[in-house]
């Protein structure tokens, strides 16, 4: 699981550097997902430890962090969706929005298939 963590927390640099990047470099906020996916790669990087109980600390505070990346931002996003459609109007910011939903979706995705890992570890006896 410490790789799939590494993985998607370059994933998540990526995203975040292409959507600053391509908004002109002006937004800073853009940068979120980098900042979320940085703390997974130190996290999954922590986590590659022989240490079973380290193991284990780093890669639920991995998934926390990943929890938190899909609720803050997907609310976020349906939050502008829905205000765009009761006004009738385009969005703001569409580019933020994109962003808001892509990270959204990659973070349940991560945090979907730690949980999976975590429970097929404690049916192994792993734990």
């Amino acid at each position: 699981m410490a790789r799939l963590t590494l993985y998607f927390g370059a994933i998540l640099i990526v995203v975040g550097s292409y959507f600053f990047f391509t908004t002109g470099a002006a937004h800073p906020t853009s940068l979120i997902p980098a900042w979320f996916g940085m703390a997974l790669v130190i996290f999954g990087a922590l986590a590659n430890s022989e240490n079973a109980d380290k193991r284990k600390l780093y890669m639920h505070i991995a998934v926390t962090i990943g929890l938190v990346g899909f609720l803050f931002p997907g609310f976020m996003a349906v939050k502008g969706l829905v205000k765009a459609h009761a006004d009738q109007t385009l969005l703001a910011y569409p580019a933020k929005v994109h962003e808001q939903l892509l990270m959204s979706i990659l973070c349940l995705i991560f945090v979907l298939l730690c949980v999976r890992s975590f429970i097929a570890a404690r049916r192994s006896g792993i734990v």
